[in-house]
């Protein structure tokens, strides 16, 4: 599989105007009968102030030089969220070389080290480049998958949420969390573009899943650092978690994600079954 951004740009414009309709921007509807869904090129372009040379070149691909002003009024037009804002200006300008991290195998810092094994009762777990899980602790390992006993290659979030059938029976809401692991490798590919490893992943997971195809060929982009988490865990049950996605700032490219149950609630007093049988 060989991504292109060019493709990349073209394909996510096509989508965001696919799905809005003149009457959502407060364009009449005209009588005449529409060939594709959505906005018009010519609608769009007059929505955001440019013209409708410039703004097919840019569904083409032609990103080179945008002004800021001009994402910005292609956003409003669109009807972007701030994620999709974010992810438009990283498909025009991928992250220099200069400020990516640095390349070669992911570590755990030692500060961030020894805050997972300071976490009780809070599974939690280290994402590095690529969706890759890198560090763990305990607890985290105990909901989340026995990631020691995994080769490295499988050890990777896209990986789990797809090919492993453990890792779909544990997700009440397997689709929600697809969508979004789906948005974030889409995203992490619009930042960095030529990582070869990356684009491997996502062809390993285009041949090998029908589900992932559906939603990469969606280009739906959604920010979803926080939130609840329903599981159905093998051995404890229903669990329910609050996560939150913590930037690691002494490893850019790394985020925590931790869970928490909510005091005195089942989930937490399954989460202190789980702790006593890592003790035993």
């Amino acid at each position: 599989m060989v991504v292109d951004r060019r493709t990349e740009l073209s394909d996510f414009l096509r989508s965001r105007r696919a799905r809005l309709r003149p009457g959502d921007v407060g364009l009449p509807e005209r009588g005449a009968r529409r060939r594709v869904p959505g906005l018009r090129r010519e609608e769009l372009a007059q929505l955001a102030g440019v013209s409708v040379a410039y703004y097919t070149r840019l569904e083409q691909g032609h990103g080179q030089n945008v002004s800021d002003a001009v994402l910005a009024a292609l956003g409003t037009a669109l009807r972007l969220t701030p994620a999709e804002r974010d992810h438009l200006r990283h498909l025009v300008r991928p992250v220099p070389r200069r400020a990516r991290p640095v390349a070669g195998p992911q570590r755990v810092g030692p500060a961030c080290r020894q805050l997972l094994d300071a976490l009780e009762l809070v599974p939690a777990f280290v994402v590095g480049r690529r969706l890759d899980i890198i560090g763990w602790n305990g607890l985290g390992r105990a909901v989340f998958g026995d990631f020691p006993a995994l080769p490295p290659e499988r050890r990777n979030l896209a990986w789990q949420v797809f090919l492993d059938p453990a890792t779909r029976a544990l997700y009440v809401s397997w689709e929600d969390k697809a969508e979004v692991t789906v948005s974030l490798l889409r995203q992490e590919l619009a930042r960095i573009p030529d990582d070869p490893a990356l684009t491997a992943r996502i062809t390993e997971l285009t041949v090998h899943s029908e589900e992932f195809r559906r939603f990469w060929a969606r280009h739906d982009i959604r920010d979803k650092g926080f939130g609840v988490k329903q599981l159905d865990h093998p051995v404890v049950g229903p669990l329910t978690l609050t996560y939150e996605t913590l930037l690691v700032a002494a490893e850019p490219g790394q985020t925590l994600v931790t869970h928490h149950a909510a005091p005195g609630s089942p989930s937490e007093a399954a989460l202190r079954t789980l702790t006593a049988g890592l003790r035993a």
